[in-house]
């Protein structure tokens, strides 16, 4: 079954909605009697303001490890860790609402010790806000209706707690400049999703690289693709073009891939200069 075709909610289906919603509210009375803004409990746990917000709201699912450090920072007596069973439990659950032809990437992804990207069009999934995420399911042809598209936003903030697992994935992401002038969701959305292209960037386990559009030579015009390396597993390549998805474990293919890619990052911005660009970028809003 497609994905327009499956709208409820991806946490009603299991029963789990009000676990999340419930966490959340408890979360947010315990961080403010604490005396702590949602900024300040992030930088104690190394996580970004948006997605403490997220989490507070039960729009993102806390991981247990998050639960249970923050039991103690914030003096819950354990009534947070309590619920650490049920979200394993929740998240387990969560790997099988994807629709048929992004299950087998989408648990390739969740499992993988690496994961190395290519973007020519977006900001990849694994890095948009809430709202930019909004943004692309909104201006979506054929349209979808509302409950399927905050479907998909919940769906993709929830492959996002792959950034909080530890040990952590390898990640590299080279995006195309034009993805990051490209102000999608508006002027307010575009600056939060450039911050959190910013916040993602400094983390010790991603590298960010930006393709510049000024680049003469490149490698892989025919468009994006990703490469993960799942837990125990060989290297897979991952290509996906009008809802069509491919998952390659034949090696020749991946060895394309892989070799496109480490010409990529050769032609790209280093790092640091990629993320200088962004906040130039951002100051000029």
């Amino acid at each position: 079954m497609n994905q327009e075709a499956r709208p409820e909610h991806p946490v009603e289906s299991d029963g789990t909605a009000h676990l999340f919603k419930a966490l959340g509210k408890q979360i947010k009375v315990l961080r403010e009697r604490a005396g702590l803004s949602q900024r300040e409990l992030g930088a104690m746990v190394s996580y970004g303001e948006d997605l403490i917000s997220a989490i507070e709201r039960g729009v993102r699912t806390p991981q247990p490890e998050f639960l249970e450090r923050i039991d103690e920072l914030l003096g819950a007596d354990g009534v947070l860790k309590a619920a650490v069973p049920e979200v394993r439990e929740a998240l387990a659950r969560s790997r099988t609402r994807h629709p048929d032809w992004f299950r087998d990437y989408a648990e390739a992804e969740a499992k993988a010790v690496a994961l190395h990207d290519y973007t020519a069009q977006v900001v990849p999934g694994l890095l948009q806000t809430e709202q930019y995420a909004r943004a692309v399911f909104i201006h979506r042809r054929p349209l979808l209706d509302d409950e399927t598209i905050e479907k998909r936003v919940a769906d993709r903030l929830a492959r996002q707690q792959i950034f909080q697992r530890w040990p952590a994935p390898t990640f590299s992401f080279v995006l195309e400049e034009t993805v990051l002038q490209r102000p999608m969701g508006g002027p307010e959305v575009h600056a939060q999703q450039l911050r959190r292209l910013l916040d993602v960037g400094q983390l010790r386990t991603v590298e960010l690289q930006v393709m510049p559009t000024a680049c003469p030579d490149h490698p892989s015009l025919d468009g994006a693709f990703t490469l993960l390396t799942p837990k125990g597993r060989q290297q897979v390549a991952y290509v996906e073009s009008y809802g069509h998805a491919r998952l390659s474990t034949e090696p020749e293919d991946v060895r394309i891939f892989s070799e496109r890619y480490g010409i990529i990052r050769a032609q790209a911005l280093t790092p640091r200069k990629s993320l200088s660009l962004i906040e130039e970028m951002l100051k000029a809003l």
